[in-house]
């Protein structure tokens, strides 16, 4: 089995591991190129997170309060599992002692 990063950060909130390859915590938001929400999860991949009823219902990415809500949330990482190469730098913030 694949693990991610064994330790991340949330804000001040350190988050242990490691998870399973395709479990990481959502560690950011941005937009991409077209508008739409993007999760950075803490393995370096980026995963689209829309409110698109009826397909997709996840009405806590329209605002910040819920999207901050959903920081540390695991997300299944399916570039874990096929060893994609990162989208985005390992996050660089030292953890709390």
């Amino acid at each position: 089995m694949k693990f991610g990063p064994t330790r991340t950060t949330v804000g001040n909130t350190a988050i242990a591991g490691p998870y399973p390859a395709m479990q990481q915590p959502i560690i950011d938001y941005h937009r991409d190129d077209e508008g739409h929400w993007v999760a950075e999860l803490a393995c370096g991949h980026n995963q689209h997170v829309r409110h698109q009823p009826p397909w997709t219902e996840q009405p806590w990415v329209i605002t910040e309060a819920g999207r901050r809500s959903r920081l540390g949330l695991l997300l299944e990482c399916v570039k874990c599992d096929r060893d994609e190469p990162r989208d985005n730098a390992l996050p660089q913030k030292p953890l709390p002692q």
